[in-house]
């Protein structure tokens, strides 16, 4: 999506030699609502034909995305959640992830209230490049039952192993934008 490569190369900064890039300043900390709004009719143009009944995706970052994405479907927003709060009661569905961003391992549970075998489900999300979170949600959706129907994500680590293990998987994966490379020297994209 050329729109989201051309704000990636204006705004967005390297980090960590290469290895981090920030997007932090339109898509997950300050959000860009009407960029988000061109992805989601994009993701919608990708799989607006699918039946999709539900759009998951994890906390925190993928959220906002995931909401934009869930109004241009017409269907609820379920999150997984890194921590049980007294908010969810009843039993949950859960899976273990590896956070690139964090260093770190943290379980995540998605009330069995909101994920049923009725579901056909759209995975949302900001990144991917190791797709730990991808597999840690699909293997929340495995566990419900509901039919996994592929994964839309904003920006793909392509240079990194994640997007290829998932699409060998079988899952369906549209990512808007796909970088092949990075370094302090710039940004190509696949």
């Amino acid at each position: 999506m050329q729109l989201l490569e051309d704000r990636i190369r204006k705004d967005g900064k390297i980090r960590e030699h290469g290895s981090v890039l920030k997007v932090d300043s339109f898509l997950n900390h300050q959000i860009d609502v009407d960029l988000c709004k061109e992805m989601g009719k994009e993701f919608f143009r990708l799989f607006g034909g699918e039946g999709i009944t539900k759009i998951l995706t994890i906390e925190a970052s993928g959220i906002g995305i995931a909401c934009i994405v869930a109004q241009c479907f017409g269907v609820p927003v379920l999150f997984a959640k890194k921590s049980k709060t007294k908010n969810i009661d009843g039993s949950v569905y859960t899976s273990q992830v590896h956070s690139f961003t964090h260093g770190t391992n943290y379980e995540v549970m998605v009330a069995k209230e909101f994920l049923s075998p009725n579901d056909r489900v759209l995975l949302v999300d900001d990144f991917l490049a190791n797709g730990a979170a991808l597999q840690g949600l699909m293997d929340i959706v495995h566990q419900s039952g509901a039919d996994l129907v592929g994964a839309g994500i904003c920006i793909e680590k392509a240079f990194q192993p994640g997007g290829d293990l998932l699409r060998q998987s079988g899952l369906r994966v549209e990512s808007l934008a796909r970088i092949a490379a990075m370094s302090e020297n710039g940004i190509t994209f696949c």
